[in-house]
């Protein structure tokens, strides 16, 4: 019996996709009548997948290796593919123009998110406990071999009775908010759902309350996507409603920030420190004042790294080619809105 053409099922690759994943893809794709055909990026990254196979290619699965070396070439046959319907990604943030454009095209675009929230929230938390604990004077006087006691009410505050506001409470920002209770700290969520809680939250609010709660915030974590309304929404005025000595988290984009207001509001010593992972243009500049402040930890937009993140992202791809196959909803389909 010859296959339906219409059953077939071409998905664009990388030529590392696990083959045990691969074959539990096909067995359940064969149970309701589909036929699945991998069509792999080339491994040069100056080749082309050949145009007689886009017309194949109903789905395309966008991952770290081909990131790192064969972009180029994937999106290439993703923007020529005329039959492409659906694109995972394994960005957790889908700011990027492309996914834009191919929204704008009417193909379904999914993320990663919530593959490397709990990375990325120790990453954060970690930053969190190295200002407040003081490890920066610490490992600067390491480097002298200067042997630095703090004594007395020079030590760090404790953080009991310290408030950290999380803005934006999805996958990270949730497990964020998760380590800040675990540490004593009362918690401000920051969503536009504001009913979506639960007890480790002191308070939920939108986010038009940011800035009169600001006063109140020891720390601010910041965890939303990058959106024409969040972009640079924390700027100098937002920066002067915190607290003298308040601490900057950024695990989410650099452009939330005002870098250059940041700067100087870390110059002049009224935000006391921040842990920043993202910048408003990546790399981070060499003649950036952030390298050389005593109070800031600089990453390199890497908070998030960790051996567990490939194997999360594939387990979600594996799901929602199912849940795709099937006709069901996908698991973090972006909207146009977003």
């Amino acid at each position: 019996m010859t296959a339906d053409p219409a059953a077939a099922v071409g998905i664009l690759v990388s030529e590392r996709f696990p083959a045990d994943l691969a074959r539990r893809c096909e067995r359940y794709a064969d149970g309701i009548g589909r036929v699945l055909t991998w069509i792999h990026v080339p491994a040069d990254p100056q080749a082309r997948v050949p145009d007689e196979r886009l017309p194949d290619i109903r789905v395309a699965f966008y991952t770290s290796d081909v990131y790192e070396t064969r972009a180029r070439s994937f999106f290439s046959a993703v923007r020529k593919a005329p039959n492409l319907n659906w694109l995972q990604t394994f960005n957790v943030g889908v700011d990027h123009p492309i996914f834009a454009e191919l929204i704008g095209r009417g193909i379904r675009v999914t993320s990663a998110a919530g593959t490397s929230a709990v990375p990325i929230a120790q990453s954060a938390i970690t930053g969190l406990l190295m200002l407040a604990r003081g490890f920066p004077a610490w490992i600067k006087a390491q480097q002298s071999r200067t042997w630095l006691q703090f004594r007395g009410s020079s030590g760090p505050a404790d953080l009991a009775g310290q408030t950290l506001c999380v803005l934006g409470m999805g996958s990270i920002g949730t497990e964020i908010a998760r380590l800040g209770q675990a540490l004593g700290l009362t918690v401000i969520g920051i969503r536009r759902n504001t009913h979506a809680t639960d007890g480790r939250i002191a308070e939920m609010h939108e986010p038009q309350a940011l800035a009169e709660l600001l006063p109140r915030c020891h720390w601010l974590a910041i965890a939303c996507p990058l959106t024409a309304e969040t972009r640079r929404l924390i700027d100098a005025p937002m920066l002067a409603r915190l607290p003298p000595g308040a601490r900057v988290i950024n695990v989410a984009r650099g452009e939330v920030v005002d870098e250059a207001a940041l700067v100087a509001a870390l110059a002049a010593g009224r935000i006391g420190g921040a842990y920043l992972d993202v910048f408003e243009k990546e790399p981070l500049a060499p003649e950036s004042p952030l390298w050389d402040m005593p109070n800031v930890i600089v990453t390199p937009h890497n908070c998030g790294a960790s051996s567990g993140n490939d194997a999360r992202v594939l387990a979600l791809f594996g799901a929602n080619l199912e849940r795709w196959l099937s006709g069901q909803q996908l698991v973090n389909e972006v909207s146009a809105a977003s």
